[in-house]
């Protein structure tokens, strides 16, 4: 039974996953204290409000409905995903073309082209007819 447990773990998987969960976690507390010193100041600055929580905010029949609130969340999403596009999965795309264009250089390199090989059969048949 702790065989297959550690076999499991012992997995690349879980432990990718695990450092993605550790990375992303402090990656989101990163994001979010540029929200709260950069981000929330600016809208302080412009709405008068202390962060987007508290803009368009209005109550119907005692139910308060806060726009910003959702605002708030949309912004912070969009940060912390244009982040992780920008700094990790750009570059390992183009780690991966790179790679991917090494091995079609070295897949050309090793393989005779089209008309090499026409030619040897031309060749071959030439040869074979004497």
């Amino acid at each position: 039974m702790l065989k297959g447990f550690r076999e499991f773990l012992s997995r690349g998987n879980v432990v990718d996953l695990a450092v993605a969960i550790v990375v992303g976690t402090a990656f989101t507390a990163v994001i979010n204290s540029i929200v709260d010193g950069l981000i929330n100041p600016l809208v302080a600055a412009v709405f008068g409000e202390r962060d987007l929580t508290q803009v368009a905010t209005f109550t119907i029949n005692n139910a308060q409905f806060s726009l910003g609130l959702i605002l708030d969340a949309l912004f912070n999403f969009v940060i912390i995903a244009a982040a992780v596009y920008f700094l990790v999965i750009m570059p390992i795309n183009k780690l991966r073309a790179l790679k991917a264009r090494e091995a079609e250089q070295e897949a050309a390199v090793a393989e005779p082209s089209e008309e090499v090989v026409l030619l040897r059969e031309i060749r071959n048949s030439l040869q074979s007819r004497t």
